[in-house]
């Protein structure tokens, strides 16, 4: 553990996992109960950043969110975090999930360290832990898959054949990040090199939240069955046979609500992503 000076504070990367308040750890909380300064991605829930921290706490909220230009550039929560830091605060960046599954915390490290400003690292339920349990699916499970594979599909047409060949042999579980909306083209594209046809896709929407909602589909079906659809961002998409058992084990009643959970950027109004 890096040694705090007199005069500069220290930055605590935390991850507030993906929803659900109550999958904070307590590590977590422990450092936001003390916290001067919490800089907060949109995808954290309303009520940590309402019941976890000092009522004399500044939150600085830093949102992203897809195509959307109000998103928070990266240059700024950088400087932001070197600021506070500098001012001897104790600061939280608290990041939606983990700190360290599809996040830019590798920026954020390098800023603090050519500043030479302490930090920790605390780790939280990424999206992909939280909402497979929250949809009743095992992520690996003997006689259906022995390893499990976090990617992104968020543009799949830069992605190259042999990347695809590979996804549609594979019998390990797939779970998808930021792949909703391109949902159609990267099954269309599974399909082309042979996916079995014991596989499942299931989508799981705002995982962990009051408003979770999960479908799921033989991929050989989704074209027609779901083809088009539009999912309410943040969505998590799980291939393999393993999303088959999402009807046998879940244990949530889906909601029937299209209301966003988490916050949406300044003018925003459409959360579906298409």
């Amino acid at each position: 553990m890096r040694q705090v000076s007199n005069n500069i504070g220290k930055v605590i990367f935390a991850g507030a996992g993906p929803g659900d308040p109550e999958l904070l750890t307590v590590k977590a909380l422990r450092w936001l109960n003390r916290a001067d300064v919490i800089i907060a991605d949109r995808l954290v829930s309303p009520d940590i950043l309402r019941e976890y921290t000092r009522t004399d706490a500044m939150i600085v909220p830093v949102g992203k969110q897809s195509n959307h230009s109000a998103s928070t550039p990266q240059s700024v929560i950088n400087r932001l975090l070197v600021e506070h830091a500098l001012q001897g605060k104790l600061v939280v960046r608290l990041k939606g999930g983990d700190i360290s599954i599809f996040s830019n915390i590798l920026d954020e490290l390098q800023t603090l360290t050519d500043h030479d400003i302490p930090y920790e690292l605390v780790p939280g339920v990424t999206a992909a832990l939280g909402a497979a349990a929250y949809a009743g699916i095992p992520l690996t499970a003997r006689g259906y898959s022995a390893a499990v594979r976090f990617l992104t599909g968020y543009n799949p047409d830069t992605a190259g054949e042999e990347w695809y060949r590979d996804l549609a042999q594979t019998s390990d579980t797939l779970v998808f990040y930021m792949s909703s909306a391109p949902l159609d083209r990267l099954v269309d594209r599974l399909l082309q090199f042979g996916i079995a046809e014991d596989r499942w896709v299931a989508v799981i929407e705002q995982a962990t939240t009051p408003l979770q909602r999960v479908t799921a589909w033989p991929v050989h079906a989704y074209p027609a069955a779901a083809g088009g659809n539009c999912y309410v961002s943040p969505a998590l998409v799980i291939i393999g046979r393993v999303a088959a058992l999402h009807a046998d084990f879940r244990w949530l009643t889906n909601s029937n609500s299209d209301e966003g959970y988490f916050p949406q950027l300044l003018s925003a109004k459409k959360i579906a992503l298409c």
